[in-house]
């Protein structure tokens, strides 16, 4: 497995991460046995980099997580986040980086890993109504008592980041980043690299979409939150589906899958990226490994980009009210 460095943190991942949000919430129906399975798989195969979040479940899924490695908590490079305020109501939202209430997710989001610490806490959302001075310092304090080793920041500007890190080093920054999501080139990715921060890129096959394998609303689950994404709807979805036939095209020539065409792009932009796949199936985790064998010419990434322009997403990526909080 390869593996690369997060930014100048020190702290070494493999250069593909497992997303666990999927196993709990979001696309449809649970199966914990797989799931577990996946993590397992995930380590047997080298992928040791796992994410997930007190915010997916909610709750649930650091518990599943913290069960799946119970046994192998040496192998793994471990990722949770706070910020996003969840109860037992599914619909509900806020947004907090309050101290108080960073500290209490923290010692939560540990018993329900069941792990003494953490290798990377993320902020999962800014807190627009609390500077980050103040949230990152208590991520510091949890540092100084071994309960984080190494921060993070998640959908920050990079106004916010260069707050951040002038406070405690940041190793890492984590945004939606794809073919059809690349607002992180505006600055985000130049800031990271300037101040030695590594980039952990979410969602990197589209949510699925650039695997070519969703061509209506009927190959989602009933409740597969998906369904009511900007990108998936009507007239956005046919333009998004005409990107992913010209992806397909390139991946046939290549030899390879749409998924392993379009992770290979992201693991090709910049070495300080590590993009994260969410499955929850064995078979999948194991296509999306194999494409990092891919390696893709400059000519390449140029015919990839001609066919998915940089702005050629139709839709947004998120529903209107969720934008509205992605402005950290």
């Amino acid at each position: 497995m390869k593996r690369r460095e997060l930014g100048r943190s020190g702290l070494k991942v493999s250069a593909l991460g497992l997303g666990c949000m999927g196993m709990s919430e979001f696309y449809g129906t649970r199966d914990d046995d797989e799931s577990t399975a996946t993590i397992h798989r995930a380590l047997d195969l080298g992928v040791n980099f796992l994410d997930t979040a007190d915010a997916y479940g909610p709750f649930t899924n650091e518990i599943l997580v913290g069960r799946a490695i119970r046994d192998r908590r040496q192998d793994v490079i471990l990722a949770t986040k706070c910020g996003i305020v969840r109860t037992s109501d599914p619909s509900a939202r806020g947004i907090s980086g309050k101290p108080e209430y960073v500290r209490s997710s923290c010692e939560a989001s540990l018993r329900r890993l069941g792990v003494n610490t953490t290798d990377l806490y993320y902020l999962h959302r800014v807190d627009p109504n609390t500077p980050i001075e103040e949230t990152v310092g208590t991520m510091a304090q949890l540092v100084k008592e071994g309960k984080v080793r190494y921060l993070g920041l998640s959908e920050a500007s990079p106004q916010t980041i260069r707050r951040a890190h002038s406070v405690h080093p940041i190793a890492a920054v984590q945004s939606e980043y794809s073919l059809w999501s690349r607002d992180p080139e505006d600055n985000v990715l130049a800031t990271c690299r300037e101040l030695g921060i590594g980039f952990v890129a979410y969602s990197p096959l589209g949510r699925g979409f650039l695997t070519g394998q969703i061509k209506n609303l009927d190959d989602l689950p009933e409740n597969d939150w998906r369904r009511g994404a900007p990108r998936f709807q009507g007239e956005n979805l046919q333009k998004n589906l005409e990107l992913v036939r010209r992806v397909e095209a390139i991946a046939q020539k290549k030899g390879c899958s749409t998924a392993q065409l379009a992770l290979a792009w992201v693991l090709a932009k910049d070495e300080n990226i590590v993009p994260i796949v969410g499955t929850k199936r064995r078979k999948y985790l194991e296509e999306d490994v194999a494409a990092l064998q891919l390696e893709l010419s400059s000519e390449e990434i140029r015919r990839i980009e001609e066919a998915v322009p940089r702005d050629g997403a139709a839709g947004e990526r998120y529903p209107k009210a969720t934008m509205n909080i992605l402005k950290g």
